[in-house]
């Protein structure tokens, strides 16, 4: 019975296999949302509230002819998705797995609504439509970013790089290349995120619906994988 038990227990976020393989599936969606938002919807971030706010300031000061509706548009959405997020994530040291589902399932509704906007409109920089787009895609990353906070694993944060950098270069430095062999995981997600800017940046010339269907696909098919595995 005692070993039955232990096969049966469910891991804990820290120690779920499954999450470094989806959280570095999302880090890659980053770059891609980014690439859509940045590129297609006149200089506004949706997935990096750090730049996010930057832009905005240098659009409070009339500078570069940057936007200050549309970044505090997405500021607004990723906050009330940050507060949906926050909810869910109650107690998900006991419950991860149904959150992420929820958080996953809920994440690829958005953009799928997002692209199919993007697809059906003419959108255009500080239109309605473009507005919509901002508004779903910010709402979802801040659901991600706020269960994702909640899960706490280890260098996987899916949408800002600054801290892993960071812990890349002052590891190398205090401990050699050995220490630089130790952040595999570190260094999967900046290529994750460099490959879906690069991916979003080439998808974006042809249709803004492109980058971000790829992220909804992307999405669906780690919720799957997720799925899959859990189910084994």
């Amino acid at each position: 019975m005692a070993g039955e038990s232990a096969r049966t227990a469910k891991p804990s976020p820290k120690h779920d296999p499954r999450l470094p393989r989806l959280l570095l599936a999302l880090t890659l969606t980053t770059g891609l949302i980014d690439a859509a938002s940045y590129l297609g919807l006149g200089h506004v971030f949706t997935a990096n509230m750090t730049g996010n706010i930057v832009l905005l300031g240098f659009g409070l000061a009339r500078a570069g002819g940057l936007p200050v509706v549309a970044p505090l548009i997405s500021l607004g959405a990723f906050l009330l998705g940050a507060g949906i997020g926050g909810r869910l994530g109650i107690g998900i040291a006991s419950r991860h797995e149904r959150v992420v589902l929820l958080g996953v399932g809920g994440e690829v509704a958005l953009l799928a609504i997002a692209a199919i906007v993007a697809w059906s409109a003419h959108v255009k920089v500080d239109s309605a439509s473009a507005y919509v787009i901002i508004a779903l895609v910010a709402l979802a990353m801040g659901m991600r970013n706020a269960i994702v906070r909640k899960l706490a694993v280890p260098d996987l944060t899916t949408t800002v790089l600054t801290l892993t950098l960071t812990g890349i270069a002052a590891d190398t430095a205090a401990g050699g290349i050995a220490k630089l062999g130790q952040s595999a995981r570190r260094l999967s997600a900046v290529a994750a995120m460099l490959l879906g800017a690069f991916v979003g940046a080439l998808l974006e010339k042809h249709n803004l619906g492109l980058p971000l269907a790829v992220a909804a696909g992307v999405g669906a098919v780690s919720f799957g994988s997720y799925v899959l595995v859990r189910g084994r």
